[in-house]
């Protein structure tokens, strides 16, 4: 569900980008918002108004989920839990955050939860988290993710996640993921 309404929706490109160094998480909640919320996508029609609505809104959820924690330091899972529930509740679903388990993680969590059509974000970095990337579609041993610097959707192997060896979606370590509720 959600990669054919990545695709009907063009999300990839240049109208859903991170507008900065430290909106990755924001970023990140506004895809997810606008793959759960149909209403919300009427903001994409205009490629120009597009841009500038994704821009105002990233700077309102950036505000809005780190109320505590200083922006310049990013978001952190317990904001991008909020930044998703807000759109997720009217549909009955709450989120949460968990620690990625290293090796042994089967991430079968993750998986269950985007082959049914629920965004996952999954907080990556080097030696401390640092970078949100949305997890959009599972494909067997592949799962697709939106990459917010680049705005582009990146394929990336369930192995090299449980290795830390991730490419294509700014670091190889993955911290955390915020996932729905079971």
């Amino acid at each position: 569900m959600a990669r054919a309404t990545l695709e009907a929706m063009k999300l990839s490109g240049p109208v859903l980008r991170q507008r900065d160094g430290v909106t990755c998480g924001p970023t990140v909640a506004v895809v997810a918002g606008l793959l759960l919320d149909p209403h919300a996508r009427t903001h994409l029609d205009d490629r120009d108004g597009g841009l500038a609505w994704c821009a105002a809104e990233q700077a309102r959820v950036h505000a809005d989920i780190n109320r505590v924690w200083p922006r310049r330091l990013g978001t952190t899972p317990r904001g991008l839990v909020r930044a998703f529930d807000a759109h997720s509740r009217r549909l009955g679903v709450r989120y949460r955050w968990r620690f990625f388990r290293g090796r042994r993680d089967r991430l079968a969590d993750v998986r269950s939860a985007v082959a049914d059509g629920w965004p996952v974000a999954m907080l990556v970095g080097r030696v401390i988290p640092r970078h949100w990337v949305l997890i959009v579609a599972v494909d067997g041993p592949r799962l697709d993710c939106f990459e917010p610097t680049s705005g582009q959707v990146r394929t990336v192997d369930i192995d090299s996640i449980r290795r830390a060896r991730l490419t294509g979606v700014g670091f190889a370590r993955p911290f955390a993921f915020v996932l729905p509720r079971r």
